[in-house]
């Protein structure tokens, strides 16, 4: 496995591997890596010859300035952990290699960028569309692969995808989870033991609801999670919308999708923020 730090370098060899017609998967991740980034690593290296994994804490898209700060960082234990796994190179820039100069770009994909996430973090998926961008631009993959976790994310990039790169294929891949339920998160490390159980009852709740929902209405199933959440001193609930999963936008009754997602951010214990979903399949 090579680690690679500039974009010259990059380029460089990954014209050696086209030259010989291998395929090229890119798993993008901020780093401090878990088994749920192990899953997007294991497809690519399934489905492709060679696998980039980009390890970058974006200072674009946050909108919280403590949130950068505090991010996780381990790269040299990252890299143990995708050598072990098949990668072929480990692409860690610096910020000024990424952001030579301000980037200015406005990416507007309404109305999917304007609910959820956007709504509650301004600037935060332009920032994300800059950076992924930039690295499909720079690795030029066959191949990208994104967690399900981050299901607006996901759609956003889709949308992306379709319209500035349009030969890429984006693959979403299921959530990985603890065995106790808990979405696999970055961010999970930053818990205490007590606010880790605290963090439990989002999933709880949520796997709850799903077979709540089968003899109740939308609108009662939103409450059931909406009552579950609040009912913790320990947790913050930021937002829980029912969207449809296509164009992301609020349902009101079953009937108005065939395809409902339902979308939590949660603060737990030390303005941990933590994100997880849920599909209803009525």
């Amino acid at each position: 496995m090579k680690l690679i730090h500039t974009i010259k370098d990059l380029q460089a060899e990954l014209q050696a591997c086209r030259d010989n017609n291998k395929t090229v998967g890119l798993v993008p991740t901020m780093g401090s890596l878990h088994r749920g980034h192990v899953s997007l690593v294991s497809s690519s290296v399934t489905q492709n010859d060679i696998t980039v994994v980009s390890v970058f804490v974006n200072p674009t898209q946050f909108n919280n300035i403590n949130d950068l700060l505090t991010y996780p960082r381990s790269l040299e234990k990252d890299c143990q952990l995708l050598q072990e796994n098949g990668v072929d190179i480990v692409f860690a820039p610096s910020d000024s290699e990424m952001y030579p100069e301000p980037d200015t770009r406005e990416f507007d994909y309404s109305p999917l960028d304007q609910v959820m996430e956007g709504k509650h973090r301004p600037g935060h998926f332009n920032g994300v569309c800059q950076v992924v961008s930039k690295l499909f631009a720079i690795v030029q993959p066959d191949n990208a692969y994104f967690g399900e976790k981050d299901f607006q994310q996901l759609a956003i990039i889709k949308r992306m995808a379709s319209e500035l790169f349009p030969s890429l294929t984006i693959v979403g891949c299921p959530i990985v989870r603890e065995t106790d339920g808990l979405a696999l998160s970055s961010r999970n490390a930053r818990l205490s033991a007590v606010d880790r159980k605290e963090a439990l009852t989002i999933s709880k709740v949520l796997f709850s609801s799903v077979e709540f929902a089968k003899s109740h209405t939308l609108q009662e199933t939103f409450d059931f999670v909406v009552g579950g959440i609040k009912a913790k001193p320990a947790l913050e609930l930021e937002y829980f919308e029912m969207v449809d999963a296509n164009n992301l936008q609020p349902v009101q009754n079953w009937t108005d999708s065939t395809n409902v997602v339902g979308c939590i951010t949660v603060y737990c214990g030390d303005s941990v923020r933590l994100i997880d979903n849920i599909t209803y399949n009525k």
